[in-house]
């Protein structure tokens, strides 16, 4: 097929490697525009910009879809099928009816649960057991769209970033199993029944708030893992907590209360295993404890 794909971050880049390797014609990659990072603050393209320009393809990156000239360029391709997978500009009507199959989204929840910006971290941070990917069907409206497939995987203490990766291989695989037979994937409406929306992650929802429950406290961690990065602070210091155990152990909520770094909260405690102060690597609490101070009693 011809295909027209978008997306952005290093989420979306199996897809693109999938449907390449599939022997599909990529006409085009819409990725969002090229953003100011490192300590030079260097124009850096996406991680689909950069994959894309490896792999030769023409590389486009609108600010905006609204416009009626962007529009016509979208259709001039002649696309199949767009493929979207996290690209992060909403798609206007002309675009999405603009290819012969319209607008496929690879979408990493069980729809219609999680809707939205952030679905990855936040079934991690409600405790859900499950989720996975779907390819969905795009309509206007915000996540609305019927779905073509799904794959399911179990959550089982997994971090929002290996959870991610395996999401985004998952869907990159059912993407090229709809492509190959669109009419033996038809699109199944959503249930009305247990919408929920993925609202976009806040850097302030990261600071942990000890006064959760340890199991809580726990699903932020591994949410936020690895970015914004779960923290607490200290002597004007920002600490992440990277991974975690819950114990037993109980104290007043924020209180370290042994030698290891054990933090009570509002129920049981969490006892770090991977902390990293500002400016350094990761570490375990014990490397960490013994150039850096944090004594038992110490209300974090």
């Amino acid at each position: 097929m011809r295909i027209i794909f978008m997306g952005t971050p290093d989420f979306a880049v199996p897809t693109l490697n999938a449907l390449v390797e599939a022997g599909h014609d990529i006409v085009a990659a819409y990725s969002q525009p090229p953003r100011r990072a490192g300590r030079g603050k260097s124009l850096r393209p996406s991680p689909v910009h950069a994959r894309a320009e490896a792999l030769g393809i023409e590389v486009r990156t609108p600010v905006s879809l609204k416009g009626a000239e962007e529009q016509a360029a979208f259709a001039a391709l002649e696309a199949d099928v767009a493929v979207v997978a996290a690209y992060g500009l909403i798609l206007p009507r002309a675009v999405l009816d603009a290819p012969r199959l319209g607008c496929l989204n690879v979408h990493g929840s069980l729809l219609p649960r999680w809707r939205g910006a952030a679905p990855i971290q936040r079934a991690i941070l409600a405790g859900d057991e499950e989720t996975g990917v779907g390819i969905m069907q795009m309509e206007t409206g915000l996540d609305t769209g019927p779905v073509r497939l799904e794959g399911r995987t179990p959550i089982d203490g997994k971090t929002a970033g290996e959870l991610t990766d395996e999401i985004a291989a998952m869907g990159a695989r059912l993407m090229v199993t709809v492509l190959a037979d669109p009419d033996a994937c038809p699109p199944v409406p959503q249930p009305e029944d247990g919408i929920t929306y993925a609202a976009k992650i806040e850097k302030t929802e990261a600071r942990i708030d000890f006064s959760q429950s340890a199991e809580q406290v726990k699903r932020q961690i591994r949410a936020f893992n690895p970015a914004p990065g779960a923290f607490f602070e200290f002597q004007g210091e920002r600490f992440r907590i990277h991974a975690a155990d819950v114990t037993s152990e109980s104290g007043a909520p924020g209180m370290v209360i042994d030698d290891a770094l054990t933090i009570a909260c509002g129920s049981g405690a969490i006892r770090p295993t991977l902390v990293q102060r500002a400016g350094k690597g990761a570490m375990p609490p014990a490397d960490l404890l013994r150039g850096f101070a944090i004594p038992r009693g110490t209300a974090l």
